[in-house]
């Protein structure tokens, strides 16, 4: 008859295996950096490839709102190169050339022309409907969270990821609260990010309709931002999200008929814009409204 004492055996040997190791290696644990405080697995485990995981995550979310349609590495990625789920909130600099919807080519031969039956063969965003069905409700936008949410998690310092979350969430499936969340959790990561402050500013004025918190949000964002040099993309990104702060300032003050303050955005506005003329339109026409000159003495906003 067998005896169960070998296994009862085997099994006391690998608990106290087991309890050795976690011994041994808890001290190299405590002592790994950006390990225990941080509480980041993602940190721990992947160290800096986890941002190359991070961007497969968003470049996944930017394929599901394209309904499937979108270039591989061995197309055409001009007209890519920034997501357009990010361009289309109207807050991120575009670097995208060329046509969106030639980026295959034409087909090699009639085997390919065949093949390109069975894929999704035409441009589309998931908010504007899909190759076959109608994709615009909210539970199609919901398809792409998860991805920014993994994306988020490996990077919490991308800030598009914040600000593109929050936008959709807010603008496609009505959730205006945890848009709120998700922006305030990418300050916490991001402290002074102009360009969550300048999505959390824009959620203040249309969709809780709070222009006073919101002017004091886009002026925190103005004072945060910093002019850089070097990389012509970076510098263009950053030029055109203060761009967007103080004309958004310049049309508050404007609208409240503090007319020398707006003009004053509008020249910062002005300042790093790459279409100056269409600033000082506005210029022009709100210094018009400049009755006297010390309309602007008491109201201003700095």
């Amino acid at each position: 008859m067998n005896s169960s004492r070998p296994y009862i055996l085997l099994l006391i040997a690998l608990l106290v295996l087991s309890f050795g190791l976690a011994a041994d290696l808890q001290p190299q644990f405590i002592a790994w950096p950006g390990s225990r405080a941080d509480g980041d697995i993602f940190k721990i485990t992947l160290g800096e490839s986890r941002r190359l995981f991070a961007n497969e995550f968003y470049t996944k979310a930017d394929a599901y709102y394209h309904s499937g349609f979108y270039p591989t590495i061995f197309d055409n990625n001009d007209a890519f190169k920034t997501a357009h789920m990010a361009e289309d909130t109207g807050a991120v600099h575009s670097k995208n050339h060329g046509e969106e919807e030639s980026f295959m080519g034409p087909p090699i031969d009639w085997i390919e022309a065949f093949g390109r039956h069975f894929f999704p063969d035409r441009h589309t965003h998931l908010d504007e409907g899909g190759p076959e069905d109608d994709l615009s409700s909210s539970d199609s936008i919901r398809e792409i969270l998860p991805w920014l949410k993994l994306s988020t998690e490996l990077d919490p310092q991308n800030v598009q990821n914040y600000t593109v979350t929050a936008y959709w969430l807010r603008q496609r499936m009505n959730k205006t609260e945890e848009a709120d969340q998700v922006l305030l959790e990418g300050l916490h990561e991001n402290p002074g990010s102009c360009d969550i402050l300048f999505e959390l500013g824009r959620l203040y004025a249309e969709s809780y309709h709070d222009t006073n918190r919101a002017e004091n949000v886009w002026v925190a964002a103005a004072k945060n931002w910093k002019p850089i040099t070097g990389d012509m993309d970076a510098v263009a990104a950053n030029n055109f999200i203060y761009e967007k702060i103080t004309t958004q300032l310049g049309q508050a003050e404007r609208n409240a008929s503090r007319w020398q303050s707006a003009v004053d955005w509008f020249e910062k506005a002005k300042s790093v814009s790459p279409t100056p003329d269409a600033l000082q339109e506005q210029i022009d026409e709100t210094k018009k409204k400049i009755s006297t000159p010390s309309s602007d003495s008491t109201n201003s906003i700095h």
